[in-house]
């Protein structure tokens, strides 16, 4: 394991924590990889029965890494559906396709992970980052953390169906709308993107206590309860939504003004193609 991903045994806890803080834990492929293999590992470590995620620095994760990456970047570790996350952009809709279809089959293996996993969020926690969170079993966010939407429109419609589920269509469309937009954490967990919110100095202690309590459980019995409740979420379309916001996207990244504003990412940056669309181009 490498250094985007921290793992840490905490008696029946482990924390596996987004180490990218000098870019607010953007989520790239490396990163991918390593927490694919720390839960690998994880997953037959008797002693742990529950697995929390958290970020270092000043937010959970600003979501996924827009920047520009070198077309040698090394998949060839990763699970099928990390490696497809971390492919490299395709020339057409099919290639696209199947790029967020990875996407979303690594985030259904935390959703089918036979232990419970919690998400801890503090500070930031955008795009790609928040599917990350739903697809955990428990998400517990600090008071006045930032839950939101991308500052560009480069994508339509892959996050919002997440979303959805979770706090309405109504909700969703709202975010969804408008570049950029937030919510606090307070709201997040009204809304019911989170179960709840603590002050922010509180969150690990109280992600731990949680965790603590839930290991009294039997691992077996847990496996169950989990599997029950997900079967129950999936008949009313949990496995079935985020495909959809996958073809969404291929779709849209084959649009002229979705290839402009990627134009803009490669050329001058993140930033600053953030400032261009603001600008209105």
């Amino acid at each position: 394991m490498g250094d985007a991903i921290l793992l840490e045994r905490d008696g029946t806890l482990a924390w596996l924590t987004l180490n990218r803080p000098e870019k607010l834990n953007a989520i790239n492929p490396a990163m991918l990889q390593e927490l694919d293999a720390a839960l690998a590992e994880l997953r037959g470590d008797d002693g742990v029965r529950v697995v929390a995620l958290r970020g270092a620095g000043r937010a959970f994760s600003s979501g996924f890494d827009l920047s520009p990456r070198p077309a040698s970047a090394d998949s060839s570790s990763q699970s099928e559906g990390a490696r497809a996350a971390s492919r490299e952009d395709g020339p057409d809709v099919v290639h696209e396709f199947d790029r967020f279809s990875g996407t979303v089959k690594f985030f259904e293996q935390i959703w089918d992970y036979p232990k419970p996993v919690i998400a801890a969020v503090h500070g930031y926690c955008l795009a790609g980052a928040t599917q990350l969170c739903l697809s955990c079993d428990i998400t517990v966010v600090a008071d006045d953390a930032q839950v939101g939407f991308p500052s560009i429109p480069v994508g339509g419609g892959f996050i919002s169906p997440m979303w959805m589920l979770y706090v309405g269509p109504k909700r969703a469309k709202q975010m969804s709308f408008v570049a950029g937009s937030k919510i606090s954490g307070a709201t997040a967990a009204d809304w019911g993107w989170a179960n709840y919110s603590v002050p922010a100095a509180d969150l690990i202690e109280d992600v731990t206590e949680l965790a603590r309590r839930i290991a009294k459980t039997p691992p077996g019995i847990l496996r169950m309860k989990k599997y029950s409740i997900n079967r129950a979420a999936e008949i009313q379309g949990f496995r079935t939504i985020p495909g959809l916001g996958a073809e969404t996207d291929a779709l849209l990244h084959a649009s002229g003004e979705v290839k402009e504003m990627q134009g803009w990412i490669r050329s001058d940056g993140v930033r600053e193609a953030i400032r261009r669309f603001e600008q209105g181009g």
